[in-house]
């Protein structure tokens, strides 16, 4: 029974992305996908070769250069790339179960065999090559993208990527902004637009809660919000409250003042609570949800993943499925809806989202900007937590010739 389960999931893992990711009987990697007939072999890019701690990252010079193998990718030539607490994460080998399923479906290749690899999940910058069946862009494209975590990052000078993960940079931002956007914005859209359900023609007037308002997805969740007409309630430090009214908060609880529940508790009640922290937020934020009224709460600190590095794909999937279930049970009879949220990436989310920041709707938050030599020093950075909006990478300054 258990090695049923365990090829059913791998199947409906090899089905989650529209891009295919294994190589089917007979597909020859040398058939041209794309019209280019520029070929390099190598490029400059930062890799690690097992999980730990920041040493694992190293420079080389010699990195795989991608190559198109199907007709819907697109290769960029990264710009800048934006770092995510994901990030720091996957450094340490958080995901690599299912990252290694979606990277390997039939589980042809042997166990590390995804190495070196490449962290970044942020990207703005330049198409440079298209497969034949891209049609929406063109070389020469600046574009951004949020790239899932089972492909290789954009801490390298290229990554390819398939076409329906791309969208055309907003004009109003420099590659640096740009790539501030991408992860936390495709995030917060799953999370609020595709789980929570709402929409800029349902959202003016709703009460939003948002449980840790000062970092990446908390501060675009806050501006997006606030242009769709939502009331929004933030907490945060006391340090970070000027930041985040800045942004368009309406109301800030200080989470450093004692138990935010009790303050939250004596406002009027949420149609949606986004919770970026977990942990014990989880037990009484619910109770702050108008009953009855289609009220949702969803957290972006769920146990899948670890569930799945812990107790494997098929046990973990099974886990996962008995906790979200239960709980989401318990919640609907008190007449409040409990969700997962989860990224998605999204090249149609965001165009929608390019649109919202070239009407200046949206500003990028960048906290801090490294070199491209200086990788290891901005993952230490991100390591410190308390953030006040993104780490960004400049891996090639803008006005040099492609």
């Amino acid at each position: 029974m258990a090695s049923v389960r365990h090829l059913v999931c791998r199947w409906w893992l090899c089905h989650l992305s529209k891009s295919p990711t294994v190589n089917t009987p007979g597909f020859r990697r040398s058939k041209r996908f794309s019209t280019c007939s520029r070929r390099r072999t190598v490029m400059p890019a930062w890799v690690m070769d097992k999980y730990g701690s920041n040493d694992v990252l190293r420079f080389t010079k010699n990195a795989s250069f991608p190559v198109i193998t199907y007709p819907n990718e697109v290769i960029v030539k990264v710009f800048a790339a934006g770092l995510n607490p994901l990030d720091v994460s996957m450094r340490g080998g958080y995901g690599a179960a299912t990252f290694s399923m979606k990277r390997d479906p039939l589980n042809i290749k042997q166990s590390g065999s995804e190495f070196p690899v490449t962290l970044g999940r942020e990207v703005s910058g330049v198409i440079m090559e298209c497969g034949l069946d891209v049609k929406y862009f063109r070389e020469g494209d600046e574009v951004w993208a949020a790239i899932p975590p089972w492909k290789q990052g954009s801490l390298a000078e290229f990554v390819i990527l398939s076409a329906n993960e791309v969208s055309h940079k907003p004009k109003s931002l420099s590659h640096l902004e740009a790539a501030a956007i991408p992860y936390v914005a495709a995030t917060t859209w799953s999370a609020l637009v595709n789980t929570g359900g709402l929409s800029k023609d349902n959202c003016a007037k709703k009460r939003i809660l948002i449980i840790g308002g000062s970092g990446g997805v908390g501060t675009f969740a806050i501006q997006m919000m606030k242009a769709w007409g939502a009331h929004v309630t933030v907490t945060c430090s006391q340090n970070a409250e000027r930041f985040v009214r800045g942004l368009g908060a309406d109301h800030v609880v200080d989470y450093t003042a004692g138990p935010v529940e009790e303050p939250l508790s004596a406002l009027e009640k949420f149609d949606l609570i986004l919770d970026n922290v977990g942990g014990d937020a989880e037990r009484w934020a619910l109770n702050l949800l108008k009953p009855w009224s289609g009220a949702k709460y969803v957290t972006l600190v769920t146990p899948f993943l670890q569930n799945t590095d812990r107790l494997g794909i098929a046990d973990g999937m099974m886990q996962t499925a008995v906790t979200v279930a239960s709980k989401a049970l318990k919640h609907l009879v008190k007449g409040v809806h409990y969700r997962w949220g989860f990224f998605a990436p999204s090249g149609p989310a965001l165009d929608e989202i390019r649109e919202m920041v070239d009407a200046r709707q949206i500003r990028p938050v960048v906290e801090e900007t490294f070199d491209f030599s200086q990788v290891p020093q901005a993952f230490e950075k991100m390591e410190k937590g308390h953030a006040r909006g993104k780490t960004v990478v400049q891996i090639i300054k803008e006005g040099n010739d492609l």
